[in-house]
């Protein structure tokens, strides 16, 4: 049994896969307290359900295998303090193609087809999750966040995708930054976005759950 915080059917909005048809599986927990994190509510005490999910993998598989995704994403949270080995075999069994999105921080259980890891400064990525990943994502929320991530992922030919941290998306010095990185630095580096954001692809399925960002309020104590 994995404790599940939401689980819906969308499409990827972000990375290399974005646009495709995918399966969201969101694990409850995270031991990392992003400051400005967008799903709060699986670990956040002021935004935490008052019951926690709890499914099967062959029920999670089912709910799956009712759509057309071209794959599973299952993030969080910080999916990887659970063992995701059975739900990767189990959507394997049925020919579906797994990714997972981590902060690295943790072993990463389970055979995944693609791995986007996302580094944290308040909990950091392991050597081994960094060499798994087969992209990395880094979320710009403050000056000289681009540099110090790039400082953490080391020398790759992986593609590094530069996100504006949401609460910061129509900053200009944020955006600013990351248009002369790519500019000036090429590959692997690209700008990144959220598009499910603006589609709100996310909340069409009724079993996602209601947003809770921080988006780096310091009353919240983060």
């Amino acid at each position: 049994m994995l404790p599940i915080h939401e689980q819906f059917y969308t499409f990827q909005g972000e990375g290399l896969h974005a646009g495709r048809a995918a399966y969201f599986i969101r694990t409850f927990g995270c031991p990392v307290h992003c400051p400005w994190c967008d799903s709060a509510g699986t670990w956040h005490p002021d935004y935490i359900p008052e019951q926690v999910a709890r499914w099967s993998v062959e029920d999670l598989v089912t709910e799956v295998a009712k759509t057309k995704a071209e794959f599973v994403v299952v993030t969080g949270g910080e999916p990887a303090i659970h063992n995701l080995a059975p739900l990767v075999d189990a959507l394997h069994a049925i020919g579906q193609q797994v990714h997972l999105e981590t902060s690295g921080a943790f072993p990463i259980r389970g055979e995944f087809d693609w791995i986007t890891l996302s580094p944290k400064r308040w909990k950091l990525p392991l050597p081994e999750t960094i060499a798994r990943a087969d992209e990395f994502k880094i979320i710009v929320d403050q000056p000289g966040a681009i540099e110090e991530y790039v400082a953490i992922i080391g020398e790759t030919d992986k593609p590094v995708w530069l996100h504006p941290e949401w609460s910061r998306h129509q900053d200009a010095a944020t955006l600013d930054a990351i248009t002369e990185w790519v500019k000036a630095q090429g590959a692997p580096y690209r700008a990144g976005w959220q598009m499910h954001k603006h589609y709100a692809a996310d909340l069409k399925d009724a079993r996602s759950a209601t947003p809770a960002p921080l988006g780096g309020d310091p009353k919240k104590g983060y």
